[in-house]
């Protein structure tokens, strides 16, 4: 399918591109300065193993834990050393185009959230092809409600993803939690890098696995719902980041979802970090003095 038979010219940016050219717009590691496209992605994979190894080696944790029947429904938990009555829990769903990574390489964040009293949560999903995207954002639901019914003194509920997992997070600002029997307490989202509108990945290589039609992308679509939503309380903060070197389009989709979110009423915040890539800007989250950090414990603890 030619990328000129889904709409008209000049409708929306992306319908003007090439194949080629919007292929290149969603490959993230085409895009980094740092270093060759491999050897971004092999070394992002490499620090969250190592970040993984790390914090089960070394936190106090709970590994594993059920939070569903099927097999790839599981979260690590991570407990800061002094346990205190009321824990914030920071929730992680990783990135991967919703078709590779998983919790057992993406516990980034996991020391020096854990060091300032935070719990941290890496929650599993089905990748592509064996899971659908209604299947993974139907298990992200029932991760937060999990967590919720499990820990519910908590001090708020923050959900964080990256990439794809930033796609999984948007869409629990559309939850209808009832259906959950339990209405967690959100106080935080943290959408980094992410893709909120799916219908361009639709004319990507990305689509091979994941099988989308334009339905199933409107669908699963927050640019296109998240306006008309009612807040989940009126202190819940969203914050879009995008790194300096994410691609234009990625650029685009964070910006336009921020101001989707300011004509819905939410208390959106937008934030480009200087100098960091699509991969660098959750790599730097193992470090304690880092800018997206230091913002979330921040916002955690204002």
């Amino acid at each position: 399918m030619a990328i000129s038979d889904v709409g008209l010219p000049g409708e929306v940016p992306w319908k003007k591109m090439s194949a080629e050219e919007l292929e290149n717009q969603y490959r993230p590691s085409q895009w980094v300065v740092r270093l060759g496209a491999e050897e971004a992605l092999r070394t992002y994979s490499q620090i969250g193993i190592e970040a993984t190894r790390r914090a089960r080696a070394t936190r106090k944790s709970l590994l594993h834990v059920p939070y569903g029947d099927g097999e790839g429904e599981k979260v690590d938990i991570y407990f800061p050393d002094k346990a205190a009555e009321a824990l914030p829990f920071f929730l992680f769903f990783h990135g991967g185009y919703w078709q590779s990574g998983s919790k057992d390489e993406s516990a980034f964040m996991v020391d020096p959230l854990t060091a300032q009293g935070v719990a941290v949560v890496i929650v599993a999903y089905d990748i592509a092809p064996k899971g659908t995207l209604d299947q993974m954002v139907d298990q992200v639901t029932r991760s937060v409600a999990f967590v919720q019914t499990r820990y519910p003194s908590n001090g708020g509920i923050y959900l964080c993803g990256h990439s794809a997992g930033a796609h999984l997070a948007a869409m629990m600002l559309l939850a209808n939690w009832t259906k959950h029997g339990v209405t967690p307490n959100l106080k935080g989202f943290f959408l980094v890098s992410g893709v909120f509108d799916l219908e361009p990945i639709m004319y990507t290589s990305q689509n091979i696995a994941l099988q989308l039609t334009l339905e199933d992308a409107q669908r699963n679509s927050p640019q296109l719902k998240v306006a008309q939503a009612q807040p989940v309380d009126p202190i819940c903060r969203v914050l879009v980041v995008v790194g300096q070197f994410d691609s234009p389009e990625f650029h685009r989709q964070s910006w336009e979802f921020y101001q989707t979110l300011c004509q819905g009423e939410w208390k959106a915040s937008f934030e480009q970090l200087h100098d960091v890539d699509h991969f660098e800007i959750v790599e730097n989250l193992t470090q304690k003095d880092n800018v997206l950090t230091q913002i979330i414990l921040k916002t955690i603890f204002q």
